[in-house]
């Protein structure tokens, strides 16, 4: 059996011998979205295609001819659409599930195969290590235990993508927000949380919130013109 992960963080690379300990299937990696094409695939013949993190359009010559499977970090439909993780935590929900979905022209509109609980403590980096240590368990679970998958219920609620610009701590009420605004950016790539005076642009990571009070790491640079 053949299986292709495709992801553009390496987070998921550490799996693979494990994975095809457990399932006896060869698993193929894919992180240059050149390779990503139907002609490479259907020379594979993958029984599952799975994408765990993965930032780019999937074209629908892949999704419609192969068994792809995207993983998103809400209990869809509630939170279709970017930036899950901070989404979730600027609302000020700690608890989610990861969700399994087949890839579908609509945004996060596929059947769920599989969801799981995912907590959303700690920094995003911890997050995003324990959401893949998740998703792990769950492809080896589909290829072990074939489902057909369901269609989503209930009301469907959307989520806009978040930009650098939205890390702006000047906007939150108190430290618990704060704290979250620090945490739920500190990963590696990601925009950090922000702060800037007339002449300062300061970055926040490490943060840790006890006795009223955050302690951080924080960068300082010069503010550019324009941000």
């Amino acid at each position: 059996m053949m299986i292709v992960i495709v992801s553009n963080k390496d987070w998921h690379r550490r799996y693979v011998s494990e994975i095809e300990a457990r399932t006896s299937a060869e698993v193929v990696y894919l992180s240059d979205k050149k390779k990503l094409t139907k002609e490479y695939l259907q020379k594979l013949q993958p029984k599952w295609v799975f994408f765990p993190h993965w930032s780019y359009i999937i074209p629908a010559d892949i999704y419609e001819n192969f068994r792809c499977v995207i993983f998103h970090m809400t209990d869809l439909p509630f939170g279709r659409g970017g930036s899950p993780l901070q989404n979730l935590i600027a609302r000020g929900i700690y608890e989610t599930k990861l969700s399994a979905i087949r890839c579908v022209k609509e945004l996060d509109g596929g059947e769920i195969y599989k969801k799981v609980p995912l907590s959303l403590w700690g920094t995003a980096e911890e997050i995003y290590l324990r959401a893949a240590e998740l998703t792990k368990e769950i492809m080896i679970d589909l290829v072990l235990n074939p489902v057909e998958p369901k269609a989503q219920a209930g009301e469907v609620v959307a989520f806009q993508r978040r930009k650098p610009a939205d890390g702006d701590i000047s906007v939150c009420e108190n430290l618990e927000q704060v704290f979250d605004y620090i945490r739920m950016l500190d990963a590696e790539s990601y925009p950090a949380a922000f702060l800037e005076t007339d002449k300062w642009r300061l970055e926040f990571s490490r943060a840790s919130l006890r006795d009223g009070e955050i302690l951080a790491d924080v960068r300082i640079s010069n503010r550019k013109e324009g941000k």
